[in-house]
């Protein structure tokens, strides 16, 4: 193949990157999975007869789609093995969709098939229509839409109810940090819902909960516990900012890691907390 030919593929290719990373990393719930799952969809379309190709966004999407239900058989086998609670990579300031797709949202979507799944984000998050999803995953419309109507059945409670502005939410965010690393229960308590949940994923590479704290005494239990240990060792904000579509910070912690802190946040009051601490999903924020 010509240099020439081979450069004007990469350059058809280049722009569509990012949407198929986006595509890819709403199916995995991982970055660098997603990242891989594209250059390898890159290299097919290196590969490809691209003459007979009209849609180029299409055709790709329907690699990267296909590629990602692969990945998904073999990853709900290593989740069942997981140490601790199981949470996606940590997207930060995706500011332009991150809404679409929240952190809980991405939770309720693991308890769905491969194929549910895929039909709900195709439809739902990105706008296809059923004829180009059941060409996508190789069903019939009619099955991709009911596929799609029971994912959304399953995850209707992990969407918001309604929209919290940004600012307002980083203002909780920071007031949050700032609770929480000086002692300060009384505003901490008054920050959190009844029923707030409490989730931190360690991989088992870092200290973390083996299971989610649930109900408002047992968070303050736990951050009870943390704030004598921040106060003894420390804890760095480095960020507020959103977080897989959820306002949150970056912190470095005594142990000289990054950590990454998302807010569920209903009705004024933090509903869920989402830690991560896993070292391999935090490699792209250093």
């Amino acid at each position: 193949m010509a240099r020439g030919t081979q450069m004007d593929a990469a350059a058809r290719f280049d722009p569509l990157r990012p949407r198929l990373t986006r595509v890819a990393y709403r199916m995995l719930g991982s970055l660098a999975d997603a990242e891989d799952v594209v250059q390898e969809a890159f290299i097919r379309w290196m590969g490809a007869d691209r003459e007979d190709i009209r849609e180029p966004e299409a055709f790709l999407r329907r690699i990267v789609t296909r590629l990602c239900l692969d990945q998904l058989k073999s990853a709900r086998v290593q989740r069942e093995t997981y140490v601790g609670p199981w949470l996606p990579e940590p997207l930060v300031e995706e500011e332009d969709d991150a809404e679409d797709v929240t952190l809980p949202l991405m939770l309720a979507l693991e308890r769905l098939s491969p194929l549910e799944r895929a039909a709900f984000l195709l439809h739902d998050v990105f706008g296809l229509d059923f004829e180009e999803i059941a060409t996508t995953i190789s069903r019939d419309a009619a099955a991709c839409r009911q596929l799609a109507a029971r994912a959304r059945t399953h995850v209707r409670d992990a969407r918001p109810r309604y929209r919290l502005e940004r600012e307002r939410g980083l203002e909780i965010a920071g007031a949050f940090f700032a609770a929480s690393r000086s002692g300060d229960m009384t505003a901490l308590g008054a920050m959190l819902a009844q029923d707030v949940s409490l989730h931190s994923d360690g991989g088992g590479k870092r200290p973390a909960a083996i299971r989610p704290a649930i109900g408002l005494r047992q968070v303050m239990q736990v951050h009870k516990a943390l704030a004598i240990l921040f106060g003894k060792y420390g804890s760095t904000l480095l960020r507020t900012c959103q977080i897989n579509g959820l306002p949150g910070f970056v912190t470095r912690e005594a142990d000289g890691q990054v950590q990454t802190t998302a807010l569920a946040i209903e009705d004024g009051k933090v509903s869920a907390i989402y830690v991560m601490r896993n070292p391999d999903k935090l490699r792209h924020l250093h």
